[in-house]
Formats: structure tokens, C-alpha cells, sequence
């Protein structure tokens, strides 16, 4: 059995898990990520009244945790960036799998069913705003998943190299990777009234998505060849910032995972919605509802 010293898990002095602040015993079985601190108070709004648990918080890390129509849920903002979601993937995974007293992994695993709501700007014409689409695959242009072991076992390299291919994609950049999200947990989420696609996960949300202020592209035709790109029928859908760390690290963990966005922006016509939190709270009542 593993055994983890202090320099690899760090345990706060009241016993939570570093970053998170959180304890072992508030973490619930089913998870919903969100990259808005606040937006945690919102889901939890819709949590039945009088039973949460814990309410704490540490830099952009809040978690809620307590009970939808009596289901036991914790909701956790992870900040914006993969970055953050290693932080947060690793340290749910450990509250859920590491025994905190003997800083062992535990014989028998939790499975944990994670899902991010976020939002999100879409790649094609005909997905328009407010569309709640799901990601059945991910697209790291991160690089996160390459620091782990045994990273192609759970990506999908053909589409990958197609896509490095087709766009030209700079030489100097982390590899993209691809990776799949529980089809189990995507059929009772998006049922059959959410849209279904690829989305990227980007590292910046100017450059890396395609935007141009005062310093140019590396690729300046990039968003281009990305809404034209086509693997064994599939198409990027969209941009987001998040999805790719979580799906590729469930996977590694034996986890259940996916992200579900709310379409802001129309990368393709150049449109975008601020007022966009009323369709944002139907879709969390909905995830709510299905997880």
C-alpha cells in the first residue's frame, strides 16, 4: 500500500487537505466543479434547507457541501486554469482515496461522479447563445497530462496529431491532448435536450483562444482551421478553460467526469452575451437535478 510523506501530501493542521481547506469527511460522492468562487453560493442556493455541512474557503478555492432533493453533493470553485484543476482533482482525489491519519491510500476506492459547469464560446455557426453543450472529448492545450504517466493510454493520439496537423500547430507549444469524458456520466446530464461536442481547453483566454489586442498570433488563421477541422466526423464545438485537466485526471484516478458549458460567446460571428447568469442557474438546477 502507498504511503505519502508530508512533502508530497500536505495536511493543514486541522487535518484538510491543503489548498482546499476541506476535510475527508465533507467531501461528497457526487461533485460539481465551477470556476466562480461566488457561483458556489449560488448552487447552493438550490440546496435543500438547513443541510449544509461545511462552507469554507481558501484563496479561489469554495466549497459547499450539502443536499439537492436529499443527494449529498459538494460544490467547489476551482479558479480559472487547468493549473488550479490539478490542484483541485488531486486533492478531492486524496480526500476521497488517501487515509488522512495514516497518510496511506485506502484498499477500497471511492468513485466520485465530477461535474464542471462553466460557460463557454462557441466555434460554429449553428450552436447558438445559451446553448448548454456537453463535452464528450476534451482538447488540452495545456500540456498538464504530460506530466503524468502513461498519458497516451487514455488519450486519443489520432485526433490529436490530425488536429496538430491541420492547424499548424505551433512547434514550440505543449502537444495537444485528447481525452474522453464517462459516457455514462454524459448520457444523464445531457439526456437528449443538450448539445454534444469537442471542446479545447485553453491556456490563456487572449492568444491561446484566438484573440488578437496589441501582440499577434503565432498562428494568426488559427481559429479558422479549427472551426474547418473534421476527425472521423467530429468537430471542435468550442473554447473553454478547465475540461481537459478534469477529464484526463478522472480517468488516471478511476473517476467519473465532464464538463456541461452555457455558449456566452459566438467566436464564429463575433457575438457575445454578459447578461448571461439567468440561463446559468437553469443549468445548474438542471445538473442538480440529473447528477
Amino acid at each position: 500500500m502507498k504511503t505519502f510523506p508530508a512533502s508530497q501530501l500536505i495536511i493543514n493542521a486541522d487535518g484538510s487537505a491543503f489548498h482546499l481547506h476541506l476535510k475527508p469527511e465533507f467531501l461528497a460522492d457526487k461533485v460539481i466543479l465551477v470556476g466562480d468562487q461566488d457561483r458556489v453560493n449560488m448552487v447552493a442556493s438550490f440546496f435543500d434547507e438547513g443541510s449544509i455541512e461545511c462552507d469554507v474557503q481558501s484563496r479561489e478555492f469554495h466549497t459547499i457541501t450539502g443536499k439537492f432533493q436529499g443527494k449529498r453533493i459538494s460544490c467547489i470553485s476551482t479558479g480559472i486554469g487547468t493549473d488550479n484543476c490539478d490542484i483541485v482533482m488531486n486533492e478531492i482525489d486524496a480526500l476521497a482515496n488517501i487515509d488522512f491519519a495514516t497518510r496511506t491510500e485506502k484498499a477500497e476506492k471511492r468513485c466520485l461522479d465530477i461535474v464542471r459547469i462553466g460557460t463557454c464560446g462557441g466555434m460554429q455557426e449553428d450552436i447558438p447563445l445559451g446553448t448548454f453543450l456537453v463535452s464528450q472529448k476534451s482538447i488540452g492545450f495545456d500540456g498538464v497530462l504530460a506530466f503524468y504517466h502513461d498519458r497516451d493510454k487514455i488519450a486519443d493520439v489520432g485526433f490529436e496529431q490530425a488536429l496538430v496537423d491541420f492547424i499548424g500547430y505551433p512547434k514550440k507549444a505543449a502537444v495537444p491532448y485528447v481525452v474522453a469524458a464517462n459516457p455514462e456520466l454524459v448520457d444523464r446530464i445531457a439526456k437528449d435536450d443538450m448539445m454534444r461536442g469537442c471542446t479545447i481547453a485553453a491556456n490563456g483566454f487572449y492568444g491561446p483562444q484566438g484573440r488578437v489586442l496589441r501582440v499577434d498570433l503565432a498562428v494568426p488563421d488559427i481559429n479558422e482551421k479549427i472551426t474547418a477541422f473534421r476527425y472521423h466526423g467530429q468537430r471542435i464545438t468550442n473554447y473553454e478553460m478547465e475540461g481537459s485537466c478534469i477529464a484526463g485526471l478522472a480517468l488516471h484516478m478511476g473517476h467519473r467526469a465532464m464538463t456541461v458549458c452555457c455558449v456566452i460567446a459566438q467566436r464564429k460571428i463575433e457575438a457575445a452575451n454578459t447578461d448571461y447568469k439567468p440561463r446559468i442557474k437553469e443549468l445548474v438546477r438542471t445538473v442538480l437535478e440529473r447528477i
